[in-house]
């Protein structure tokens, strides 16, 4: 019984929560972290990769009007 008791005791109100507001274990939290951390990267690798894309984009567009002013 006073095991029982010091058991609750030590887990009472410690775990952390997900957004649904369940409990999560030591274990969830580090994947949580992992994966907050790649999608940061991934969002890093895409607004880079539209940049390109604009940069891309300007550059096709100065060549068309090279292209029509040597032509």
């Amino acid at each position: 019984n006073i095991v029982i008791q010091i058991i609750k005791m030590a887990t009472q109100g410690r775990a952390a929560k997900s957004a649904s507001g369940a409990s999560m274990s030591k274990y969830d939290v580090e994947v949580e972290a992992r994966l907050k951390k790649l999608e940061a990267r991934i969002d890093a690798l895409e607004a880079a990769d539209k940049a390109g894309q604009e940069v891309d984009a300007r550059f096709v567009e100065l060549e068309k009007k090279i292209q029509a002013l040597w032509n």
